[in-house]
Order: C-alpha cells, then sequence, then structure tokens
C-alpha cells in the first residue's frame, strides 16, 4: 500500500510514526522542531490519516507498507520513532529490517500484550451518525457522554472533515480497527533486537509498567527508559518540552 506522508527540514532520516486514531497532523509541531536537526517524515498508516483505508489489517502489513515507503524514498540509517501503536509497528519493523535503523525510539508502548481497553471509544463513534449530523459540534457533545478527557475527545475529533459541502466524514476506519483490537493489542513475537533504542514513557501511564523493564530489556538489550513526570500516554502532547528533549538527546549523542 502506498502510504501518505509528508517531509520537513533535511539531513539524517527521522520517521515518525502515530499511534491508533492518530495521523500525522498530530505530529506537525513536533516536526518543525525536529527539522532543525533531521529529515523528518511524517507517516499515516493504513486505515488512518491520508492514507488508503483496507480491511486487512495487521502489524505485518503494516511493516510490508513502511518498507515500500523507505524503498521509495531511499531511506537508510533511519531514526525511527513511533507512539503507541505506532511504536509498537516500530519495534515489528525493527525486528524484520534491522539494517535500515539506526536507532529507534518507543513511545509509551510495551512488549506485551494489552488487555481491551478503547471499548468506549469505539462505542462513542458507532453512536455518532454522521449522514444526521450538520455540524463538528454533534459530534463533540456525543463523545463527552462516552469519554471523560477533554484531550482525548480533541484529539479524537481532528478525524472529522468536511468531504464535501454538508458532508462530514472520517479520516480512520473505525469498523476495521474494531474488529483488529485483538492484533493491534498483541505482544510482540520475541526477536532480539540490538538496535540502540530509547523507550519514553508517561509516569501516569499504565503501558509501561516497572514489572515489564526486565522484559524489554530482554528483546532490546541496548535499550534505555526515560519517564516523563506529569505525562500519561499522549506523552508528546502533554509534556512536549521534555519529550523533545529526551527526544534530540537520544538522536544527537
Amino acid at each position: 500500500m502506498e502510504l501518505y506522508y509528508r517531509e520537513l527540514g533535511e539531513g539524517k532520516p527521522l520517521v515518525v510514526l502515530h499511534g491508533l486514531f492518530g495521523f500525522s497532523d498530530n505530529w506537525q509541531t513536533h516536526a518543525k522542531k525536529f527539522a532543525s536537526y533531521f529529515r523528518v517524515i511524517l507517516v499515516d498508516l493504513r486505515n488512518h490519516g491520508h492514507s488508503p483505508w483496507s480491511d486487512d489489517f495487521s502489524y505485518e502489513l503494516m511493516v510490508n507498507d513502511l518498507y515500500e515507503l523507505f524503498a521509495k524514498l531511499n531511506l537508510e540509517e533511519v531514526i525511527l520513532l513511533g507512539h503507541s501503536m505506532g511504536g509498537k509497528v516500530a519495534m515489528h519493523f525493527s525486528q524484520q529490517h534491522a539494517e535500515l535503523i539506526d536507532k529507534l525510539i518507543v513511545v509509551d508502548m510495551g512488549v506485551k500484550e494489552y488487555p481491551l481497553h478503547h471499548q468506549h471509544i469505539l462505542k462513542a463513534f458507532e453512536s455518532i451518525d454522521l449522514s444526521s449530523i450538520s455540524a463538528r459540534s454533534e459530534a463533540e457533545k456525543i463523545l463527552n457522554s462516552f469519554i471523560d478527557s477533554n484531550g482525548v475527545i480533541q484529539f479524537l475529533l481532528k478525524n472529522l472533515y468536511w468531504e464535501e459541502k454538508g458532508k462530514l466524514a472520517w479520516r480512520v476506519n473505525f469498523k476495521v480497527l474494531k474488529e483488529s483490537m485483538s492484533e493491534i493489542l498483541s505482544e510482540l513475537p520475541f526477536i532480539e533486537v540490538f538496535i540502540p533504542t530509547l523507550f519514553i514513557r508517561g509516569k501516569l501511564s499504565d503501558y509501561i509498567l516497572d514489572g515489564d523493564l526486565l522484559d524489554i530489556e530482554s528483546y532490546f538489550p541496548d535499550s534505555n527508559l526515560v519517564t516523563i513526570e506529569n505525562a500519561g500516554h499522549w506523552v508528546h502532547a502533554e509534556a512536549p518540552e521534555e519529550f523533545t528533549d529526551a527526544v534530540l538527546s537520544f538522536c544527537l549523542r
């Protein structure tokens, strides 16, 4: 699949992969900062953002999609950064194409299998009938009845756009993502990766617990962990300066 991407800056390539329900737009602010040092490539994964939709969805397919993009852009010696599901894609990719990666950054995602925990979000979207909605505020009101965090609501609403005058549409394929949730939350297969790797977690998040660290180190022996205070799962949005400092300190050394 030919993925949508956008580029900023020049130099060593830094490829950024968004998380579940996200897309490249979420990373533009950070990309502008990173572009002072790197050729930043923001990618939309399949069924997200401006990339094509498909009924087929798996980490193997997403790795293949990304490999095609690397080949198209002649990318090598890449710094690969992924958040949440994008972090899992990045880890899978590094296991299969280590020769293309110089450094790996995984943001608030471990190697373990995760329990189902997105049901309220999926239920919220199933409750929104876009054919009967004429304003974004109507969708926001429905999301408010399912989701407590205004930050999460605004993040999700970025996927809503005017397909044509008077007709709203989603940039994310919720139907397929719901059907693929067990795959999305699955454990990383055990393959050691010796690429220098940085894991970044939010202290208020439960995605990487202290008890997970030995398993992470067994997969990625050359890895370090940075914990960012006052941040949850969306570390880059909740503590942008600390996150940027952590990424640049690792990338530029």
